[in-house]
């Protein structure tokens, strides 16, 4: 018993989609592809601030825990780089330990920081913007990188995918924003500082689902017709 001959047009489309693909490489090896923007963001993003506002840039030992800090943003990102590869999705529970670290993380980190008494009001709102502002105008262009890594893989949940993404960068960038508002209250790091963590872990959801979404249109629009 034999089986049908393809039908011509989908066998010429199945010829022309069959292109020699480079295989994707492990989830540490691409998170460490981010190393440079992960640098920049704790170098370049305090050093940009204290040259805008001739701040005092946090001292050496608490410089240190900064590095910490960007070591736990690349794990973050590592696990959100193995949840877009199908078959090797994170657990709930794996994810729910993920998010602990890293909110403990970022948490400790900033327990170290002096926290002045008697802020004004007025004080304390341009330091909330300008934190938000110098955080977003960092972060935003760094979240392309690991979209775009993510995008070449094929999340089940790109959602969370992007959401895991966005908060590594968020903790990328807040280990350079320590260093520069490292005199700031903790009602203010944890609004501010916490704050922009937030708005790019809902950046990253977003833009991974738009991508997928895109992608799955364009798969769709792509296919040969039925018949």
């Amino acid at each position: 018993m034999s089986a049908p001959p393809l039908p011509t047009a989908l066998f010429a489309a199945i010829r022309r989609d069959l292109k020699p693909v480079r295989p994707l490489a492990s989830p540490e090896r691409r998170a460490l592809a981010l190393l440079p923007i992960a640098i920049l963001l704790l170098v370049g993003l305090p050093e940009f601030g204290s040259w805008r506002t001739h701040s005092v840039l946090a001292p050496w030992p608490t410089a240190f825990l900064s590095v910490l800090e960007t070591v736990l943003s690349l794990v973050v990102v590592a696990a959100g780089f193995r949840e877009a590869v199908p078959g090797r999705e994170l657990s709930r529970r794996s994810v729910t330990l993920l998010i602990g670290a890293g909110v403990l993380g970022f948490v400790i980190v900033n327990a170290t920081l002096r926290s002045p008494a008697g802020i004004s009001s007025t004080l304390w709102t341009r330091w909330f913007w300008e934190c938000i502002s110098a955080a977003m105008t960092f972060s935003i262009p760094a979240l392309v990188a690991p979209a775009w890594l993510v995008s070449r893989a094929l999340p089940t949940r790109p959602a969370l995918t992007g959401a895991l993404c966005g908060f590594g960068i968020g903790l990328m960038a807040d280990a350079g924003m320590r260093l520069l508002c490292w005199d700031g209250d903790y009602v203010h790091v944890l609004v501010a500082h916490g704050g922009a963590i937030a708005i790019l872990v809902a950046l990253g959801a977003m833009s991974a689902s738009i991508v997928e979404r895109i992608k799955a249109r364009s798969r769709t629009t792509s296919a040969p017709p039925e018949g």
